[in-house]
């Protein structure tokens, strides 16, 4: 892991003063990003470089509103998880020059979303984590990408015994959409740097 810590150290210029750069984790689900995340983390915080962590999954909308919604399953988590409009006009497009971002936060105990101020320092490395990150509508907004790969099946061996007993919802609903995100977004050719895990 080290080595791969080192790849993408290569990637991140020296920040000037009031100097943002936008760095985004994608994965599929499983794929490793939140192991990954925190070893970025853990070197820039050596390097001491100041960095803002944003997870998109922390982003996403209520139930009722991706969920039995008269779609495909695929459809609902690709399309309707989150507010993919929404989280363009309120968060990418303010990462470079705002010092408070206001977005609609999820709390997944209550299955809520309630607004959030995050403040983001003037000079640091914004890491954004999660799925599907390189969306048409979000790409351009990241200066580097690691993409973080993964075959199906080592990332399904990762999840529980219970998750792994619903394999109807694997196949219905989050490889359809993998597949999907793969094929019409081409993460892999995209991004600056692709990782084996």
């Amino acid at each position: 892991m080290e080595d791969k810590i080192l790849n993408i150290a290569k990637l991140i210029p020296k920040l000037e003063q009031g100097q943002r750069i936008v760095l985004g984790l994608d994965g599929l689900s499983r794929s490793g990003k939140t192991t990954l995340t925190k070893k970025v983390e853990k070197y820039l915080q050596e390097k001491n470089i100041s960095f803002h962590l944003l997870h998109i999954d922390d982003y996403i909308v209520e139930r009722k509103r991706r969920y039995n919604t008269g779609y495909e399953e695929w459809y609902e988590y690709y399309n309707l998880q989150w507010d993919v409009k929404y989280l363009k006009d309120n968060l990418f497009v303010n990462l470079k020059n705002s010092n408070e971002i206001q977005l609609l936060t999820y709390d997944y105990g209550s299955d809520t979303q309630r607004l959030e101020i995050t403040k983001i320092p003037d000079t640091c490395v914004i890491i954004i984590e999660g799925v599907f990150l390189q969306r048409k509508e979000w790409r351009n907004f990241y200066d580097i990408i690691i993409f973080l790969e993964s075959s199906r099946q080592k990332r399904f061996n990762r999840e529980s015994e219970a998750i792994q007993s619903n394999i109807e919802k694997f196949q219905n609903r989050y490889w359809k959409a993998e597949d999907y995100y793969m094929e019409v977004e081409t993460p892999l050719t995209q991004a600056n740097l692709v990782i084996q895990n």
